[in-house]
């Protein structure tokens, strides 16, 4: 199966973003990490819908948008105009997560779930099969370049788990922490999709992180 290394905008030059944006084009990455904070949900801000319209506009590969934001359902149209591919909420903040799933489908996206690390693989039982992404979140989301969270292993085995035993063909991702010194075992784990963000945008050759990281899960 493809491997995705998908480099986070979130840690890229803000003054030089079509730069960044050309850097990650012209790399061996797969998606464009996009995160959405409302300052609500997470206690930070990031960028919005006229910046994700600016990236649409030069970006030539997949756009994975996470939003890390309450009330998520009132946007999903919005962030289908301005050119997401992959839509991904919070479990945490859907209070109906199916219906949200359908919605997100109906509007053109695929459909992923993001979980906390306090929040365990058991709620999306009931769902696995209508989600297309579960991303599990190996920092506490909000804020860029934290430590990785050992247990999140673990949670990514049983996930494995939970999508083999119910024949699903949901994609794992994982977001928050991941270099060259862990994406290894968290391939080994069952991961599918690898957000880099501090990584990548403060390392001296932010191409040659990005073809290294995709090297390395390349099988």
């Amino acid at each position: 199966m493809t491997k995705y290394i998908a480099p986070s905008m979130l840690a890229a030059d803000f003054a030089n973003l079509q730069r960044d944006i050309e850097m990650v084009n012209n790399s061996n990455a797969d998606w464009f990490h996009i995160d959405v904070m409302d300052g609500v949900f997470v206690p930070n801000i990031s960028f919005g819908m006229p910046v994700i319209s600016a990236i649409k506009k030069h970006a030539t590969k997949t756009m994975d948008v996470h939003l890390m934001i309450v009330d998520p359902d009132r946007y999903i149209e919005d962030f289908k105009k301005v050119g997401a591919d992959i839509l991904t909420v919070h479990y945490e903040a859907c209070t109906h997560l199916h219906r949200t799933l359908q919605a997100i489908k109906a509007a053109g996206m695929k459909a992923g779930v993001s979980l906390n690390p306090h929040t365990p693989i058991a709620v999306l039982e009931d769902v696995i099969n209508d989600i297309d992404v579960v991303l599990i979140m190996s920092v506490n989301p909000g804020f860029g370049g934290q430590s990785f969270i050992e247990n999140t292993y673990k949670k990514v085995q049983q996930l494995k788990a939970l999508i083999e035993f119910a024949e699903a063909e949901t994609l794992i991702e994982v977001d928050g922490g991941v270099t060259d010194q862990n994406i290894e075992k968290l391939l080994e784990a069952g991961v599918d999709a690898f957000v880099a963000g501090s990584f990548v945008f403060k390392s001296e050759n932010p191409t040659a992180t990005i073809n290294n990281l995709k090297s390395l899960v390349s099988i």
